[in-house]
């Protein structure tokens, strides 16, 4: 299932999947994240089984630091 473009065509396959604490609840605009795997795969909240995308750790790490630091724009 685990492709080389790195992503996955059914996110229902993982475990782990969690929203951020800063979610914005029900509002449907959520990513998940799923812990425990060798990479960082991200889904759409509202499509469980459909696609996620697979970072590695330091890539995702990056991301993250990066949307903190306000250096992304919309």
């Amino acid at each position: 299932m685990v492709s080389s473009r790195r992503s996955i065509t059914d996110a229902s396959t993982l475990t782990g999947w969690f929203k951020s604490s800063y979610s914005g609840g029900d509002q449907g605009e959520c990513l998940e994240v799923a812990r425990g795997h060798a990479t960082v795969p991200i889904r759409d909240s509202k499509a469980a089984d459909g696609p996620a995308i697979l970072f590695s750790a330091d890539g995702w790490s990056s991301f993250v630091t990066a949307l903190k630091g306000g250096r992304l724009s919309a």
